[in-house]
């Protein structure tokens, strides 16, 4: 199953999910009717001399049932908009209810390093921005991947996953959870949340009216309370049931997607031993994965481990036993858990830690880089990482100077980082950037601006992307007003010239889908219902790699043909806008997952016309497959695209 067949079933998934959340609010709404007929009914029995059922059908009438039908509708869905606004910010909602802690990427501790440094090399590896990484206090193994999309996404982890695994395994961990990051999970998980908190609003509704009924003293003076907290029992029953139910779906549908994170995870290292140590380890570790924060419960189907126990055992956990996912990755293990000693720093780790922080990573050969490419297409690797991209991830991030890769990793540096590639090659524009730079841009920006512009200009191009990615968590860290002057200084570098080039709208369209992301949506579109957006896009792209007018035309029509839509032609230079484009791929962004290849297939096309793939065709290539949630993993040497 490929990158596009996950987040299709990924959406299916969410579909059933609203499908069986309107089944279990019709469900309760019928439970409830039933309950509010029976209280009704059950103290007139006696006075009309009739059978408790017919005395349940007197009293129904349609009024009661829309009425019941309606509160019942309205309390889950409050609750649950209630919930899912509470997650409306991503991630790292999760992680700070979770007790996590925001990591300082500029950390000199050597075990924050060491997990900064794997976040680091899988996120480009994957040619994803790299996500923010929060630390949990907590001495068991376990970690977790939050968030709706890859833009607002955090890894979360434990103090004793990041100390009582060598690299190997945490390498196994991280993959893990970015499976779940490029396959759709996360978004699912959120909504499991706010779907299962509606449904126990209900029970909560019901203890309450329990509560104000026992409290009120009437039960005891005379009949008038025995209503009101028969209807709060019956709720509290309705409500806990439900979300007892709900939990089931949960569990189940959790543990599958826990054994295709781990087989992505081995795929993505090349290396079963990595995760299946982890796992190991879990087993023999006297905390195991357990988690102690009171929001465990709620997250559970979120972790890389069983982060809480759970009543009837397998049937409620949300993730399968150790022991079959262990074999399912390593068939020939003998059954031994390894005994695992507390938290603890070791020489060799401070020294294997220290050494990695010194040089970024593992060095990875040239060699090694390309050994297995064979004739697998950058199409073929969207949402997939392997060894050979991880290799060439740690290539570029140990070739990065690493003055450089320290201001990445600081707020201010980070902006000034952008803004130095943003700066014009050209003397007399340059000149004016830096003038109109210096009047608008904080100082402390400013000076780092100067310090660095002239070692970026120097910067191969292959480099540009890859820092763009390594800067996004710091930016990430900017209030909403800095952001909205690092946005306004960055249209004000582009617009210096008079004109806008490919390189800088494909670097501002990567950064304000980094840091903003859109908002998710059901509905989704056929690529037929978006011919004006795809004449639009495959005309700049058609544009961008050939300046002769015959040459874009003919670049043009292999995409249309690509794409099922020959009969509209290549739009003139003066029509093509790139704010225009900007809503173009807003609309392309919610095409239905199968759809999105045929597009991606089109602009390749076009590129691959005259055979060659240029630094601007590569960068706009990967900036439009960002803004349609497509990851593009670095090209590799000789790989084609498609």
């Amino acid at each position: 199953m490929n990158f596009f067949e996950h987040q299709d079933r990924a959406h299916r998934n969410t579909k059933k999910l609203v499908f069986l959340l309107l089944l279990a609010v019709l469900t309760l709404i019928a439970i409830t009717v039933l309950l509010v007929l029976f209280l009704l009914s059950y103290g007139q029995v006696d006075a009309k001399q009739s059978d408790l059922l017919s005395q349940m059908v007197d009293t129904a009438n349609l009024e009661l049932v829309v009425a019941v039908g309606l509160g019942v509708l309205a309390v889950v869905s409050l609750g649950s908009l209630y919930k899912l606004s509470q997650l409306s910010a991503g991630g790292k909602v999760v992680a700070e209810a979770m007790g996590g802690r925001l990591l300082n990427i500029n950390t000199r501790d050597a075990d924050e390093r060491k997990v900064l440094n794997v976040v680091e090399e899988m996120a480009i590896a994957g040619g994803t921005a790299v996500p923010p990484v929060y630390l949990m206090e907590d001495q068991s193994i376990n970690a977790f991947a939050a968030g709706y999309k890859g833009q607002d996404a955090v890894i979360g982890i434990t103090r004793g996953c990041i100390q009582l695994l060598n690299r190997e395994e945490l390498q196994g961990v991280i993959a893990h959870e970015f499976s779940h990051i490029l396959h759709g999970d996360m978004r699912l998980n959120i909504r499991l949340v706010g779907i299962l908190h509606g449904i126990l609003i209900i029970g909560i509704a019901g203890y309450f009216l329990m509560r104000s009924a026992a409290f009120s003293g009437g039960s005891r003076r005379n009949n008038n309370g025995l209503p009101l907290l028969a209807l709060g029992l019956g709720l509290m029953v309705i409500g806990y049931s439900g979300t007892f139910f709900g939990n089931l779906i949960k569990a189940a549908v959790s543990r599958q997607r826990e054994f295709l994170a781990d087989s992505s995870a081995v795929q993505y290292t090349r290396n079963p031993f990595g995760i299946a140590g982890a796992l190991k380890k879990i087993g023999g570790h006297s905390y195991g994965s357990m988690l102690s924060n009171s929001h465990a419960p709620e997250f559970s189907h979120m972790f890389f481990g069983q982060g809480v126990s759970m009543a009837l055992g397998s049937m409620m956990a949300t993730h399968p036993p150790l022991e079959e996912r262990i074999r399912r990755i390593e068939p020939n293990w003998n059954g031994q858990f390894p005994s695992v000693a507390g938290a603890t720093h070791s020489a060799s780790a401070h020294a294997t830690a220290s050494s990695e922080m010194a040089s970024g990573f593992a060095q990875a050969t040239p060699a090694a880089a390309t050994a297995n490419v064979n004739d697998t297409s950058a199409m073929e690797c969207i949402g997939v990482l392997s060894e050979e991209h991880v290799a060439v991830a740690q290539q570029t991030l140990a070739d990065i100077p690493a003055e450089i890769k320290a201001a990445a990793h600081e707020p201010f540096s980070a902006r000034a980082l952008v803004y130095c590639l943003l700066l014009d090659m050209h003397p007399g524009i340059r000149t004016t950037q830096l003038q109109k730079l210096q009047d608008k841009a904080h100082p402390a920006t400013y000076q780092t601006v100067q310090k660095f512009e002239a070692q970026l200009s120097q910067l191969p191009r292959r480099f540009h992307l890859p820092l763009l990615d390594l800067c996004l968590p710091a930016l990430k860290q900017q209030s909403d007003q800095q952001y909205q002057i690092f946005k306004r200084n960055m249209i004000i570098l582009i617009r210096a010239d008079q004109a806008v080039d490919i390189f800088e709208w494909a670097l501002y369209r990567i950064v304000c889908h980094g840091l903003e992301p859109r908002k998710d949506s059901l509905s989704r579109y056929k690529l037929a219902e978006t011919q004006g957006a795809c004449q639009l896009l495959i005309s700049v792209m058609a544009r961008a790699g050939h300046n002769n007018e015959s040459e874009a035309i003919q670049a043009y029509n292999s995409a249309a043909t690509e794409a099922g839509m020959p009969s509209m032609g290549l739009l003139p230079s003066g029509q093509i806008n790139l704010q225009l484009l900007d809503k173009a791929l807003e609309q392309l962004n919610r095409l239905r997952p199968l759809e999105k290849p045929r597009l991606l297939k089109a602009m390749a096309a076009s590129i691959n016309h005259d055979g060659k793939v240029t630094p601007t065709e590569a960068e706009l290539f990967r900036a439009i497959a960002d803004s349609l949630d497509c990851p593009i993993p670095p090209l590799l040497e000789g790989q084609r695209l498609v």
